[in-house]
C-alpha cells in the first residue's frame, strides 16, 4: 500500500473520530468502573486503568484484522 493511501485512510480515520467525540458519542470513554480519580484541593490525578484496556483491545483487533485484510493480497 502506498504511503499516501496510509495517510488519507489514517486522516479519514482521525476525522470519524472527532466527528464521535463533537457528538458526544463517546462521552463514556474516561468515565467506566475502574478508571481511577483521585482529587484534593491543590491536585488532581486521573489513572484511566479500564478505558486504556478497552482501547488497547479495540486497536488490537483492528490492527490484526487489517494486518490479516493486507496479508492475503
Amino acid at each position: 500500500m502506498r504511503f499516501g493511501n496510509v495517510l488519507m485512510v489514517v486522516g479519514g480515520a482521525l476525522v470519524l473520530i472527532g466527528a464521535l467525540v463533537r457528538l458526544g458519542l463517546l462521552s463514556w470513554f474516561g468515565n467506566l468502573p475502574g478508571d481511577i480519580r483521585i482529587e484534593s484541593d491543590s491536585s488532581r490525578v486521573f489513572i484511566p486503568i479500564t478505558s486504556m484496556i478497552v482501547a488497547s483491545v479495540a486497536l488490537t483487533l483492528l490492527v490484526n484484522v487489517a494486518g490479516s485484510f493486507f496479508r492475503g493480497r
